[in-house]
């Protein structure tokens, strides 16, 4: 099923493909999330009240949603995000814009090259597998690195001051 083949102008293949991931994506997450429910009820449930658990959960709804947004250009990742941002918690106003611009990039790209991208790292591989390993593992330490770069700017940057009033 290639939309780059679809009999449809352009922006309808990006809106339906828009609605497939969003779709899939939201369905993972509110898996993730009526699982951990599910566990409470077992004696799982000390687990899941643990503090390093409490503090995992609020990490990833605090800074998680940059990885959502960049799991759309991976393959195999999104799936694995978009779980653990509904098994840890994370808040509906943290998850959906970050799913959205994951799912608008993914809608593009997958319109636009996804396939023809696929080919073209079949026929690299083909050619050279050692350069084609390189490229992919380039292209994971980018985005990696991408992550870290935000965590960081987002850690060191102080919080505004507050100004106190009293009433």
């Amino acid at each position: 099923m290639d939309p780059t083949q679809w009999d449809a102008p352009f922006p309808v293949v990006v809106a339906a493909l828009f609605v497939i991931v969003m779709l899939r994506a939201n369905a993972t997450f509110w898996i993730g999330r009526l699982s951990v429910v599910g566990l409470r009820r077992f004696r799982l449930s000390a687990l899941l009240d643990s503090p390093g658990y409490l503090r995992a959960s609020e990490r990833i709804d605090r800074y998680g949603a940059p990885v959502v947004t960049l799991s759309f250009l991976t393959v195999g990742f999104q799936t694995l995000a978009n779980l653990a941002a509904g098994a840890t918690g994370m808040k509906l106003r943290h998850y959906l814009p970050a799913v959205s611009i994951g799912g608008v990039i993914w809608a593009f790209i997958y319109a636009t090259v996804g396939f023809v991208g696929l080919e073209l790292f079949g026929r690299l591989y083909a050619y050279s597998p050692t350069l084609a390993v390189i490229s992919g593992v380039l292209i994971a330490v980018a985005i990696a690195g991408y992550v870290v770069w935000q965590f960081r700017r987002r850690v060191e940057t102080p919080p505004a001051p507050t100004v106190e009033t009293s009433a």
